[in-house]
């Protein structure tokens, strides 16, 4: 038995250009094997559906985009990792699109693949137990408003920071890390203020 002509691989690449240059949506088992010119058969040796392709790019894109995050978390350099979205955003353009221009809902509607929900279920909890933990060390106190808090400052103000940059397919400027530095200075003064 020979070497198979197409990989897991392959078939994950020609979805992620697909979804690069039209967006999730237009990821189709058609349009991907016409980008392989690969036999339908040998995406679905592969794929049981479209919804696991798909689901498969999105888990392994924000886990990609979620090392660096979760690295400056460890070492307790909150800055570093609110600083992550616009500096990972330069490096990957194209994957920065994806993950922060479409909710993962735009990937798989419904329920998600039996074979990925684990998956997405401890993304999510990897990244609630960083928020929580950074509000404990910063606040000193992880109560709902120390968390709001911590959510806003290492997910949600970088995010929007970048966002109108990749709709124009732009590299967010070095002046968006200046701004979320300073945003992010004064919010955490604020709060350890408001403790003390």
């Amino acid at each position: 038995m020979g070497t198979p002509r197409f990989t897991h691989s392959d078939f994950l690449s020609a979805a992620r250009s697909e979804a690069w240059a039209n967006g999730p949506g237009t990821v189709t088992v058609d349009s991907v094997i016409q980008r392989l010119r690969a036999p339908r058969g040998s995406f679905y040796h592969r794929y049981s559906s479209r919804d696991v392709l798909l689901g498969e790019l999105w888990l392994s894109t924000i886990l990609a985009f979620q090392e660096g995050f979760v690295a400056a978390l460890d070492n307790e350099d909150g800055l570093a990792a609110a600083l992550h979205t616009p500096r990972w955003a330069r490096e990957h353009l194209d994957d920065a699109r994806l993950l922060l221009i479409y909710s993962r809902h735009d990937f798989v509607e419904g329920d998600w693949p039996a074979t990925l929900q684990e998956g997405v279920r401890a993304q999510t909890e990897r990244i609630n137990t960083c928020v929580n933990r950074f509000a404990q060390q910063t606040f000193r106190v992880a109560n709902q408003a120390n968390r709001r808090r911590a959510l806003f400052l290492l997910c949600e103000l970088p995010i929007a920071a970048v966002k109108g940059y990749l709709e124009r397919r732009e590299r967010p400027p070095a002046l968006v890390d200046e701004l979320i530095s300073l945003s992010y200075h004064a919010i955490v003064a604020a709060g350890t203020q408001e403790r003390e």
